[in-house]
């Protein structure tokens, strides 16, 4: 070879290399770009140099802890949006139930004081009414929230979708390029890197390496969303145990949509909602539900043994949501549930769901308890009835019972939502008692003292309930936010890490441009130099 020929050889590495360093400062802001370099190699027999690739700056162990994480930082950033929402709900010291509660047993306190009054008895119907308003304003907002949760869940399914869809394009367009060329274009990798860290944000995924270059995708236990060049739906559905609450549904291999537990989704934005939902969302409106069902039954109860202005007993002062059951969709048996407070029990309503199923060997029913996993065994009375935790369920035609047939029982979902003051004419308030006449004031000291009973759970106070509700909140939030924050701060550091490795680095770049532009220079001087000993030569003769 010709020193004319190692000249060139020099001259195009100096380009290619000159032209990495420039598209790597144009792309220095490009989302998922990774630095690219020029790979030299020596030719054989001192015959110049060759550029053997152009090879791009990505570590893919760092890039998969860099995903990991970010997958946990964006679960929990979205469960630190949601339940901040509900902390400053509650603990509105101006709007919360704890000034109401009390402003409502200062109006009975006064009642008590001057029972013939009628501004005294307008002040309980006033105190009874603004209470009721404020628990169905805190339900409603809370069933806002998950009918938003709902539109969101909707929104992540739809974005990771598409996402997938890009990513097994991707994969088919790297596959053929590779076949063709011997190597994909660092251009399509940036791409298919960067969209699975985009959807890493969304979902917690692993990812595997095909000999083709494709990307597999796995999420959950396994279950593929992309295999090469195809793509594996998600879609949101109606639970199984619950149709008003939505579920996530996979769309396996033969087309069949299989309902997903919620906490197969560890991470992403996808799974910090549906925690969200699990862990505070539902909890704090049963818990809201509870207190609501405690307070209007305590009252009731009180209210209904005194008698009023014009002698009658009295009724009941408060209406409130009744439980919920819903027949699970896989039932194979057509027997159904109904529901109702066991106000006998009141001391035992919990704010917890109750998972029901039936056992048709042993014809009882094993139920378990959603918030600890409890289980107890009941058996069917003679009136096909079944009493657990503060109420009791009818069994509808139990000869239609299979075995394995669930009900999820909610008994204080909805309480809140329905609790109003059903009295409206002030006469009606029974403040005396049967044996003293309509005008004396015992009924209304009894109905006083409720104000320091355990009759929430039979534990705790209206008061202490409602405190420690607001101080479960509290605590949740507060802990979302310190792991939000360390879990941010390892986002970050991995983000440096990987930025280290991969990212564009300016001055780096400019100091390159700088070298590549002496190194083409210098080659250029040696093909002049080797002009100007040719052209003497020929002068020689």
């Amino acid at each position: 070879m010709s020193i004319f020929s190692i000249g060139l050889s020099g001259l195009n590495a100096a380009s290619a290399a000159f032209n990495t360093a420039s598209n790597n400062i144009s792309n220095v802001y490009t989302p998922g770009y990774n630095r690219q370099v020029v790979e030299l190699g020596e030719l054989p027999a001192a015959q110049g140099v060759n550029v053997q690739g152009i090879q791009r700056q990505f570590d893919s162990y760092i890039s998969q802890q860099l995903n990991s994480a970010n997958s946990k930082t964006s679960a929990l950033d979205a469960y630190q949006t949601q339940v901040s929402q509900i902390d400053n709900l509650l603990a509105d010291q101006d709007s919360g139930l704890a000034p109401l509660m009390q402003k409502f047993f200062s109006s009975v306190s006064d009642l008590a004081s001057t029972p013939s009054d009628p501004a005294a008895r307008q002040g309980v119907i006033g105190s009874a009414d603004t209470l009721s308003a404020q628990f169905r304003s805190f339900d409603s907002y809370l069933s806002d929230m998950a009918s938003g949760l709902d539109g969101q869940l909707h929104d992540e399914v739809t974005q990771i979708n598409n996402t997938a869809t890009q990513i097994a394009n991707l994969n088919t367009q790297i596959a053929l390029a590779k076949a063709k060329q011997g190597q994909a274009p660092n251009s399509l990798l940036d791409q298919r890197d960067q969209l699975v860290a985009d959807l890493s944000k969304r979902v917690n995924v692993r990812v595997s390496t095909q000999d083709s270059g494709s990307y597999n995708i796995s999420f959950g236990n396994g279950q593929p969303l992309v295999s090469g060049g195809r793509q594996f739906d998600l879609e949101t559905m109606p639970s199984s145990a619950d149709p008003s609450r939505t579920s996530i549904g996979y769309r396996d291999a033969s087309g069949n949509l299989v309902e997903i537990q919620d906490s197969t989704f560890s991470g992403g934005t996808l799974g910090g909602l549906l925690t969200f939902r699990d862990e505070t969302l539902n909890p704090t409106r049963n818990k809201l539900g509870q207190l609501a069902v405690s307070f209007a039954e305590g009252i009731n109860t009180q209210h209904r043994a005194g008698i009023d202005l014009n002698g009658d007993a009295g009724g009941d002062m408060f209406a409130i949501g009744q439980p919920l059951v819903y027949a699970n969709a896989r039932n194979t048996g057509t027997a159904s549930m109904t529901v109702a407070f066991d106000p006998a029990n009141a001391n035992q309503l919990t704010a917890s769901d109750y998972d029901v199923r039936y056992d048709a060997t042993s014809g009882n029913f094993k139920v378990t308890r959603a918030d600890t996993g409890e289980s107890t065994t009941a058996t069917l009375s003679a009136s096909n009835q079944l009493s657990f935790g503060g109420v009791t369920v009818t069994v509808s035609n139990p000869a239609n019972l299979a075995d394995g047939d669930r009900f999820q029982v909610q008994p204080t979902r909805i309480a809140a939502s329905g609790f109003q003051n059903v009295i409206g004419d002030p006469a009606k308030l029974a403040a005396a008692d049967t044996g003293g006449g309509t005008g004396n004031n015992k009924n209304a000291l009894a109905l006083q003292a409720l104000q320091s009973q355990s009759l929430v759970g039979g534990t705790a106070s209206f008061n202490q309930a409602y405190a420690s509700l607001v101080g479960d909140v509290g605590n949740r939030t507060n802990i979302v936010q310190v792991n939000l924050k360390a879990q941010q701060s390892l986002s970050d550091q991995l983000t440096d890490v990987q930025q280290s490795q991969s990212g564009v680095n300016l001055d780096e770049e400019a100091a390159n441009l700088v070298r590549y532009q002496q190194y083409y220079q210098a080659n250029a001087k040696v093909i002049q130099t080797g002009s100007t000993i040719f052209d003497a030569i020929l002068g020689l003769r």
